[in-house]
């Protein structure tokens, strides 16, 4: 019998080989480019492959046309598409550094209450400071996020001193979570009939009104959030097998787990101020990731996980604004649909290895 590790996973699967690396990434970025390319192209304009190149290439050598395909193209679809990518692997890169810092594959950002927090937070800046600083960038939105998160991690991280059981732990951040939706929905009743309207769009996750801005904003923090992840590959590594072997090769823990924390919390508080609170991502792709890969190798999970999350995020996005258009489900839904089944399956399938 193979010996597991804390997360469940047969220790030979670890390392894994880069022939398999390099293949599942190109199966990555062919799909992604296949969804990117259908984004661009299924729509209520329905614009074709070859005219969405053409406008592509005059676009940079002459700049944006007037037409209303190239309107579309350039103002709408490629600044949601790009956004959802970004957004998407970021979200996977920060359910991972939280599943690596609580060794357990079913922590994540919404499970553990952290993206609830920075709806908090955010939904208390959209209610109240809106009316003594005008409009709110979406920088003071991810300041918002980042600080909402932080505050429920700090909580989460208390109770993990007290409590050892990872299912209490999660059980703590879901009521955690609901606290905080409980304290959302007390702003939400002293707040106009104006702010209501748009936290209640904002909350549903959405993709919808990206703009460049956005997107630049997104690929400044997130990018570099990701970056400073894979600079983390090798204590990641010593880490995943016990604080005591971390320490013995010179990592000092404490700022390493909270240098995790940072990183995790920037990335989702990016997500969540951008396009609202999204579920499932942060859980259910890293796992699919280590499954593909056939190896927990940080070196070769965050990377994979990265553009897995953002094909993921881009295709459901895809499935949000098309499958019962022109009505638009909230991304969230979609994200559920496909993310709750793999996170009941990896439950059960720990539960298996657990009495093995």
């Amino acid at each position: 019998m193979k010996k597991r590790n804390a997360n469940g996973e047969a220790e030979g699967l670890r390392l894994g080989n880069p022939g398999r690396f390099w293949t599942v990434m190109l199966l990555l970025w062919g799909l992604l480019l296949l969804t990117l390319l259908l984004n661009v192209n299924i729509g209520s304009v329905s614009i074709q492959t070859r005219d969405v190149f053409s406008m592509l290439w005059d676009g940079i050598r002459h700049g944006v046309g007037s037409s209303t395909e190239s309107q579309i193209l350039f103002s709408i679809r490629i600044p949601r598409m790009l956004l959802a990518a970004i957004l998407g692997g970021a979200l996977s890169v920060s359910g991972y550094l939280l599943q690596v810092f609580f060794r357990n594959p079913i922590a994540g950002p919404f499970v553990l209450g952290i993206s609830s927090g920075a709806k908090m937070v955010v939904g208390i800046t959209l209610i109240f400071l809106v009316r003594f600083m005008g409009n709110i960038s979406p920088l003071t939105l991810i300041l918002a996020a980042f600080f909402g998160s932080l505050l429920i991690t700090s909580v989460v991280l208390l109770f993990a001193q007290k409590v050892h059981s990872m299912s209490m732990l999660l059980v703590i951040g879901i009521m955690v979570g609901y606290i905080c939706g409980a304290v959302t929905d007390f702003c939400v009743t002293f707040a106009d009939d104006h702010d209501v309207v748009n936290l209640t769009n904002w909350s549903m996750g959405t993709f919808s009104g990206a703009s460049w801005e956005n997107v630049k904003l997104a690929a400044l923090l997130c990018i570099p959030g990701v970056l400073g992840a894979l600079a983390l590959c090798k204590p990641i590594s010593a880490y995943a097998l016990g604080e005591g072997y971390a320490q013995s090769m010179g990592i000092r823990v404490k700022p390493f787990r909270v240098l995790l924390i940072a990183l995790s919390s920037l990335l989702s508080a990016c997500v969540t101020a951008l396009a609202g609170p999204i579920s499932f991502v942060g859980i259910a792709v890293p796992h699919i990731t280590r499954s593909l890969l056939k190896s927990a190798k940080p070196a070769y999970v965050i990377p994979a996980a990265f553009f897995c999350g953002a094909v993921f995020c881009v295709f459901c996005d895809l499935i949000a604004r098309t499958v019962f258009a022109p009505t638009e489900l909230a991304i969230g839904t979609v994200t559920s649909i496909f993310g709750a089944p793999v996170v009941i399956y990896m439950m059960v399938k720990r539960r298996q290895n657990q009495e093995v």
